[in-house]
Order: C-alpha cells, then sequence, then structure tokens
C-alpha cells in the first residue's frame, strides 16, 4: 500500500515536470516569433523587446525547476541503486526519468540553437549596415567589436561619416545591444545544459 502510494506521488510528479517541459517547448517557439519581429524592424519598439526579455527569464526560471526536480528523482533512484534494491517500480522510475531528461535536453538544445540563430542574424544586420557606409569588416573583426560591452564601439569610427543616417546607426547599436543581452543568456544556461546533457549521456549505462 505504501508502494503503491509513493508510485502514485512520483507519477503525479513526472506529470508536472511533464508539464513544465512543455510549457518550456512552447515558451521556445514564442522566442523564435519575436526573434523574427525584431530582426523586421529596424528598430524594435521597446515592448516587443520587453516581452522577449520577460519570456528569456521565464524559460530560466522553467528550466531552473525542470534541473531541479529530476535531480531529486536521479537522488533517489542512485539511492535505492545503493541499497541494492531493484524492483519493476524502480525500473519504472529510470524509464520515466530517463524519457524526461531526453526531452528537457532536446528542448533546450533547440532553445540554444534558436539563441545561436538570431545571434547570427542580428550579426548579419550590422555586418550589412556597416557595409552599407562602406565599412567593411573581416568576420574575425566583427566577433572582437561584438565582444565590446560598448554599444557605440560600431558608430564611433564612423560617426562622422556623412553616408551613416540616424537610423543606421540606432540599428547598429540596437542589434549589439540584442547581442550583449543573448550572449548573457547563453551564459546562464550553459552549465547547466551540459549537466543535463552529461546526465542523458550517463543513462545509456543503466539497467531497465
Amino acid at each position: 500500500m505504501e508502494k503503491d502510494r509513493f508510485m502514485d506521488e512520483f507519477f503525479v510528479q513526472v506529470e508536472e515536470i511533464r508539464g513544465f517541459i512543455e510549457e518550456l517547448s512552447e515558451k521556445v517557439e514564442e522566442v523564435k516569433r519575436q526573434h523574427s519581429a525584431i530582426l523586421a524592424a529596424p528598430n524594435p519598439d521597446e515592448k516587443t523587446k520587453a516581452e522577449l526579455e520577460q519570456l528569456m527569464t521565464d524559460i530560466k526560471k522553467f528550466a531552473n525547476k525542470v534541473r531541479s526536480k529530476l535531480k531529486s528523482i536521479e537522488q533517489s533512484i542512485e539511492h535505492e541503486e545503493a541499497l541494492s534494491r531493484s524492483s519493476a517500480d524502480l525500473r519504472i522510475r529510470k524509464t520515466q526519468h530517463s524519457t524526461l531528461s531526453r526531452k528537457f535536453v532536446e528542448v533546450m538544445s533547440e532553445y540554444n540553437a534558436t539563441q545561436s540563430d538570431y545571434r547570427e542574424r542580428c550579426k548579419g544586420r550590422i555586418q550589412r549596415q556597416l557595409e552599407i557606409t562602406g565599412r567593411n569588416t573581416t568576420n574575425e573583426e566583427l566577433e572582437s567589436m561584438l565582444e565590446s560591452d560598448n554599444p557605440a564601439i560600431f558608430t564611433s569610427g564612423i560617426i562622422m561619416d556623412s553616408n551613416i543616417t540616424q537610423q543606421a546607426m540606432n540599428e547598429i547599436e540596437t542589434r549589439h545591444t540584442e547581442i550583449i543581452k543573448l550572449e548573457n543568456s547563453i551564459r546562464e544556461l550553459h552549465d547547466m545544459f551540459m549537466d543535463m546533457a552529461m546526465l542523458v549521456e550517463s543513462q545509456v549505462g543503466w539497467t531497465m
């Protein structure tokens, strides 16, 4: 009876985690839509940018929740294995944990790819605007400038150029600011992503 109740509680937890992962997946799709909207406008409105930032915050929050809950299940499984307990229930829990972990890594991989693609597209916009002003940059030079936290780094050398419009300058600075925010987000999630990816890899050795 006690065992049945434990498994009932486990399945409630599984459904909760599955719900969080589905929510994450929906938010990643929404991020893609916001990226397209921001890239379509030379100077995106503050509301759209704020919505994107909120989505990124939500994704981080949900990802941390999922990771924490999966870690808790993993520790419970390891504890039982250390006691040399093996049962049908334990195999079920391992299978569920493995399935949820793989799905989580899949969604976060998609998010990571989405962020990287957006960075490249923002970078492409900056490069095009610089070319319009006659300032050609190599990929290495552009990457070096992108590493600067100063949004004016791109415009400082061409500010006297009469060919550059205020709109072009604004777009360059907007895209650069987006990249800075993006890289902070990627860094924050990187360790967690690597941790979960390694966990999924290690599960190959689990006996089902």
